[in-house]
């Protein structure tokens, strides 16, 4: 974790953004100085094609992931935002519609504006979001149960399948109408976040908003969503860890980095249930530690043990919730 970028991110996640993750865990949304001490070092572009202004990191290895991880140790709900931005930066980096992405990666890559997620499409099992051709673009109906971001994003990257069995990615400006509306999905943890459900009523699309238009094609058995959404888990037994003080779990958060690290797509879903389940005895261990003033609100151990809890369901897929059910019933031995 020596690569500059990396040094920079755990530098604000100590010095920013863990001072006020109480404060954010209790807003209801994340404060915009936060977003924007990001934006100043640069942490907004990290995918991004470095003509637009970003650094071109390939998105869910290597520094890529460390920055997620040291972002999350400091405050998971402005992590959780920021993350989502650089899956709708990378998606419009790699569109072949050049005049959206000419318009909108710079200042994506500088975080000047920003973007959020409304992924359904590429989801595997019926869509409840639908994309019929219509004059000039695209009609969008139905819903997306977990959008991140609301007003507090510029666009949002949707995916919606169509009758044929093609996903579409259309460029969808976050804007409640009679349309599109949002309703606030209250969370146990990373609340400020501002996620909601999506609401698409014949919702219109021209086609100079297409991102893409692929087949559909569904996921393996054995898809575990990306290696970076380990890191949150990471994050938060790392802040767990440094709050508890030197322990035998210093050295099992480096081995569980070490099997994200080196899980090839078989076994990546492992990797993820065992840093989550990590997560959740590092945060139990500091609450045990600290005793009754844990579980005040004006707490971190608290938070974290929530934090803990949202992860357990934040990202899964099928191949997660079973290697972690298995792990949390005792039928699965830990490596």
């Amino acid at each position: 974790m020596d690569d500059p970028v990396v040094i920079e991110a755990r530098r604000l996640a100590d010095e920013r953004l863990f001072p006020e993750a109480l404060h954010t865990d209790a807003a209801e949304r994340v404060p915009g100085h936060l977003l924007g001490a990001l934006a100043d070092a640069g942490l907004f572009g990290l995918v991004g094609p470095p003509e637009h202004g970003g650094l071109g990191l390939a998105l869910g290895a290597g520094a890529f992931s460390d920055v997620v991880e040291v972002l999350a140790s400091g405050c998971l709900t402005t992590t959780f935002v920021w993350v989502q931005h650089h899956g709708a930066l990378h998606a419009l980096a790699t569109s072949d519609n050049v005049a959206l992405a000419r318009a909108w990666l710079p200042d994506l890559c500088t975080g000047r504006r920003r973007a959020g997620l409304a992924l359904s499409g590429s989801r595997p099992g019926p869509d409840p979001l639908r994309a019929r051709p219509a004059p000039g673009g695209w009609r969008l109906e139905g819903c997306v149960p977990w959008m991140t971001g609301w007003g507090l994003v510029d666009a949002v990257l949707t995916t919606a399948r169509t009758d044929d069995q093609r996903v579409l990615s259309a460029w969808v400006e976050p804007l409640a109408n009679g349309t599109l509306e949002a309703t606030p999905q209250r969370l146990l943890a990373a609340n400020a976040s501002c996620t909601v459900e999506l609401a698409f009523g014949s919702h219109f699309v021209p086609n100079e908003r297409t991102v893409a238009l692929a087949p559909y094609v569904p996921p393996p058995p054995h898809d575990a969503g990306g290696r970076s959404n380990g890191s949150f888990a990471l994050g938060v037994a790392r802040r767990a860890c440094q709050l508890l003080g030197p322990s035998p779990l210093d050295a099992e958060l480096h081995a569980r980095r070490r099997q994200l690290d080196g899980a090839d797509d078989e076994h990546l879903a492992a990797a993820r249930a065992a840093a989550v389940e990590l997560s959740l005895r590092a945060s139990a261990a500091l609450i045990t530690g600290q005793g009754s003033r844990s579980i005040v609100h004006g707490a971190h151990a608290q938070r974290l043990a929530r934090e803990a809890l949202f992860l357990l369901v934040f990202g899964s897929r099928p191949a997660i919730k079973q290697a972690l059910l298995g792990s949390l019933l005792g039928s699965l031995p830990r490596t």
